[in-house]
């Protein structure tokens, strides 16, 4: 009875250990924080994006009026 860890004791350390062990939604984390970075990637680039393009049709316009 001393030698050996009561059953409801070791049954928890097998459920601690295969938590442990298992990396089955890993990868949804992973996809998840990829996605946010390129969310935020996106958001920090159109405001110059959007205002270069607008710079350009700008010109397009003026050269297309004076001639």
């Amino acid at each position: 009875m001393y030698g050996y860890p009561p059953k409801g004791e070791q049954k928890m350390r097998e459920l601690i250990s295969k938590f442990i062990r298992d990396e089955e939604g890993q990868d949804l984390v992973e996809y998840a924080l990829l996605l946010v970075f390129l969310a935020l990637a996106a958001i920090a680039v159109l405001p110059t994006l959007g205002s270069s393009v607008n710079r350009v049709f700008s010109q397009s316009n003026s050269s297309l009026n004076a001639s």
